[in-house]
């Protein structure tokens, strides 16, 4: 039986700081533990799909991330097993979860399910409760096939009035010419629907670039190359979207513009209104903007000038094909 590690930090709700970034993170909570998974146990495994698995707990040792590299396999404390029992000693180190040792699941023909029988593996996501993950014969590789294009997202981030909704539209134009399907998710055109009963307090604009990654997550499972276009304040909030995807597939754009040149062009009116008082929480003006770190695309803003759109898609979409992602 495979055994599931446990958490230090055992109270109710609490969270594996070292384990989030391994495989998003152990939750434990009623006396379940809680996988919020990204691809350890294979191709079909609803863990690759995100979702949260419960399994029953009766004992809870110290998480096997928290200690990994620190302490030698052999002081690794005892372990949980599905079932329960718990009291298991880890033997399988960092290949714990891997696909080869793992048989808590085996793949059915057209669903995952729970090793040793042929009952659908049933999920708690959330607050949703019971549910089970439907495969189809009809998969991503097939619709990457149909279109001769691969999936991905395409993130452009930047101050107000940077010129991301011109490089989304211009690329897409570009790729459109080429013969690739595309579609644009515009900060400003989600919230007339799928987010119009969000705010711009922290909390909101958390929750509306989740909602925006979970979509482009889908634009890109179908075979779209999905351009997400939004201002997206918070270097947190893009890499939780960046862990939604392969790492490869998602492809974040920095529109490096000074906030000067943003504000001079204000071509909405916003500054002005900020800095009139009129807007609050107006990012470059009395929110924070956090650039991002290691993005895949930088468009620069140099002495002065600005590069023409055409020119910005063309630096994008040469990256898109250095890659491979315009067959399949």
């Amino acid at each position: 039986m495979l055994a599931v590690p446990g958490a230090r930090i055992g109270a109710s709700g609490s969270e594996c700081e070292c384990a989030r970034d391994y495989f998003s993170g152990l939750r434990f909570a009623s006396g379940s533990v809680t996988f919020v998974g990204s691809g350890f146990l294979g191709r079909r495994s609803p863990l690759r799909q995100s979702l949260r698995i419960s399994v029953p707990v009766k004992e809870i040792g110290a998480c096997f991330f928290c200690i990994q590299g620190r302490q030698s396999r052999e002081s690794v404390p005892k372990m949980v097993n599905v079932n329960g029992e718990g009291g298991k000693q880890c033997c399988g180190g960092e290949d714990l979860l891997s696909e080869s040792n793992s048989d808590l699941f085996k793949h059915g023909d057209d669903r995952s399910t729970i090793a040793g029988n042929n009952k659908p593996l049933v999920s708690t996501v959330g607050k949703s409760t019971n549910i089970v993950w439907q495969d189809c014969s009809v998969g991503k590789a097939e619709r990457q096939q149909l279109l001769n294009q691969k999936g991905c997202v395409i993130w452009i981030t930047g101050l107000s009035g940077s010129g991301k909704s011109t490089l989304a539209c211009a690329l897409s134009r570009e790729l459109h010419a080429r013969g690739k399907l595309t579609y644009i998710l515009d900060g400003d055109n989600v919230r007339h629907g799928l987010n119009k009963d969000l705010s711009f307090k922290a909390e909101d604009r958390a929750e509306n670039i989740r909602r925006v990654g979970e979509v482009a997550k889908l634009f890109a499972d179908a075979g779209l190359i999905c351009i997400a276009s939004l201002i997206s304040p918070y270097r947190s909030d893009r890499d939780a979207c960046r862990a939604l995807l392969p790492d490869a597939n998602f492809i974040e754009v920095y529109m490096n513009v000074p906030l000067e040149v943003c504000e001079a062009r204000d071509s909405k009116g916003l500054y002005k209104l900020a800095r009139a008082g009129k807007i609050k929480g107006f990012t470059g003006i009395d929110d924070p903007y956090e650039p991002p770190l290691n993005c895949e695309i930088a468009i620069e803003h140099k002495d002065g000038n600005c590069q023409s759109p055409c020119t910005m898609a063309e630096q994008v979409v040469a990256y898109l094909e250095g890659k491979g992602f315009l067959y399949a």
